[in-house]
């Protein structure tokens, strides 16, 4: 789910049931045929009990159930990947599992350590956050990745990822974690280090070196049963590039102490007091439950919520209620010694379910982001200034060389000129124009002036060329006109000049039948125009023809063909072979 500046969300908290796999079952609880996310729970009357008016049937309804068959997988697809891509998204995201002691809070949080596939929540969501962030890297977005580690014993914080005196973790010597709250209502946490963790490696070896530092003891109901409270925080920031704005998020996830009856348990020692700061911790945590209930039911009047009661409340204030989008885990054991158990896990469930949080993506301007851009914006105006001021790069003045009204001298001129002349012979598309020396405004006039004179001496010679051309044509048509007065017309004589037949005489003795007209220019051929039609080149009838069609002296030469058609009758005729013979 993606967001925007100041977009909010309201919704509820999400609650998953799971139940833990067991090899002795009880038949207790069934899920709907229909709603496979409703459960239900019947439980038999005992028979030796004539009057027994406690209640054997309940009904809860979830976001999603996750049975017995469900693998650490389905549970991270189901619970944790909407988690992230909401933290990914600018949003406050938090999964805490509950539930009482040896029902698979822990294993579903951190997983088993015998299987890979056992992995939890924690683990997964290292990977596959490391992964989206990585695709992102392209995007023109960066991310930076803190995590915490804090644990809540006995009602007092401790920092898992403390660093060990003389190879070992030692709590009494580790400072204790405080909370100080700001004018905001906001806490902070004193003595809780924060670590960067720049790849899933880091991040991974922080959750390891934290896991080791646990509280774990054994009791009869679980033989690793975590005495302690643990929230595993995963802080993002976000950054766009060239924005002034970061957004950040927080990913909690949350393993909460199981809570145990001490009768059942046989706790005693430090195992017990260990159960009394459990239990009313979890109490401490209902009351806010109830409390949030109560305040979403009346709108109108002021409800206290007792987040201060406890360490833990004051830590989840966000998560229940807040600026966060939470999950909860409700983990059930399935056997029937623990189904009252169970059975509240469920009633608590409900409850949160009813908690209304109201979710908004955290982005803020960063101060240092806006001076770093404003710093670069001054920078740029500086070099404008000079610009404009004609200073070169080094900031001294381009003054010099320059006339009265800022033009540059003739030297500069020549050498602008010159560099003007390889730029324009240089084929090569990325290079670049060498101003030589600082670009100025006096300096950019030169080069547009030397720029136009070019263009203007390249228009002139190409006009010239075209008048010489004109000149020429003109002159061909004249030569054109000339010799084709001079070719015979069909009294087969010249004008002013001698018969025709003796032209004719004088033509084959130099071995010429036809007149040949003189060379013209390269824009004709013998007076026609260059042919740019492909279809008549390419057929030498069609060629011909438009040759002849556009010929100058056709006209001439038609005359003179009709001029020796008439003189080859007239030889042919036996009255002009009686006259040479003297006959007539």
């Amino acid at each position: 789910m993606s967001g925007h500046d100041g977009e909010k969300a309201d919704s509820g908290i999400q609650v998953y049931l799971r139940i833990r796999p067991s090899k002795n079952p009880s038949t207790y609880f069934q899920r709907d045929d229909i709603d496979l996310n409703h459960v239900l729970v019947k439980v038999p009357k005992k028979a030796e009990q004539v009057v027994n008016n406690s209640r054997s049937g309940y009904q809860f309804s979830f976001s999603g159930v996750l049975d017995d068959k469900a693998s650490q997988r389905d549970v991270f697809r189901a619970v944790g990947v909407p988690a992230l891509r909401n933290a990914l998204a600018g949003y406050n995201s938090t999964i805490f599992a509950y539930g009482q002691t040896g029902s698979g809070k822990t294993f579903t949080i951190t997983g088993g350590p015998e299987r890979y596939e056992d992995r939890g929540l924690i683990p997964r969501s290292i990977a596959h956050l490391f992964k989206s962030m990585k695709s992102e890297e392209g995007k023109g977005v960066s991310y930076s990745c803190f995590v915490s580690y804090l644990e809540i014993y006995n009602q007092s914080g401790y920092d898992l990822l403390a660093e060990r005196r003389g190879g070992s973790y030692a709590p009494d010597e580790t400072p204790k974690v405080t909370m100080l709250e700001d004018e905001d209502g906001n806490f902070h946490f004193k003595n809780l280090s924060v670590q960067a963790a720049s790849s899933e490696e880091d991040a991974l070896n922080l959750l390891f070196l934290g896991d080791t530092n646990r509280a774990i003891a054994a009791t009869e109901m679980n033989e690793n049963s975590t005495r302690s409270h643990c929230i595993f925080s995963i802080l993002l920031e976000r950054r766009a590039d060239g924005a002034d704005t970061v957004t950040r998020s927080k990913l909690n996830i949350v393993d909460l102490a199981g809570s145990e009856r001490v009768s059942r348990t046989s706790s005693a020692g430090q195992t017990l007091r260990e159960a009394k700061y459990i239990n009313s911790s979890l109490f401490f945590l209902e009351m806010v439950i109830v409390a949030l209930h109560e305040k979403g039911k009346k709108k109108k009047e002021r409800v206290h919520v007792p987040y201060r009661n406890s360490m833990m409340t004051s830590v989840l204030r966000d998560s229940l209620g807040g600026n966060c989008k939470t999950t909860m885990i409700a983990t059930i054991s399935p056997e029937s010694q623990y189904t009252d158990e169970s059975i509240s896990t469920c009633h608590f469930a409900q409850r949160v379910a009813l908690v209304k949080n109201s979710a908004s993506v955290n982005e803020v301007v960063e101060p240092e982001m806006v001076i770093q851009r404003l710093r670069a914006e001054v920078k740029r105006l500086r070099e404008e200034v000079e610009f404009l001021s004609g200073k070169n790069d080094d900031g001294d003045s381009d003054g010099e060389g320059q006339d009265e009204h800022g033009n540059l001298a003739q030297d500069q001129m020549n050498e602008l000129a010159e560099s003007i002349q390889k730029y324009v012979q240089d084929r090569d598309e990325s290079s670049r124009l060498d101003f030589c020396g600082g670009i100025t405004l006096p300096r950019i006039r030169a080069v547009c002036s030397i720029f136009k004179n070019m263009l203007l001496q390249k228009s002139k010679e190409k006009n010239t060329i075209d008048d010489d051309r004109g000149s020429s044509d003109e002159e061909s048509e004249k030569e054109d006109a000339s010799h084709a007065q001079s070719i015979p017309n069909k009294s087969g004589k010249r004008k002013g000049g001698r018969p025709e037949s003796q032209e004719l005489k004088m033509n084959k003795e130099k071995g010429d039948e036809t007149p040949q007209p003189k060379s013209r220019s390269k824009s004709t051929i013998n007076g026609v125009p260059p042919c740019r039609d492909k279809r008549v080149l390419d057929d030498p009838n069609a060629a011909f023809s438009w040759f002849k069609d556009r010929y100058p002296g056709r006209a001439a030469l038609d005359a003179n063909k009709s001029s020796l058609k008439l003189k080859y009758s007239e030889v042919r005729s036996p009255s002009f072979a009686s006259s040479l013979l003297g006959l007539t």
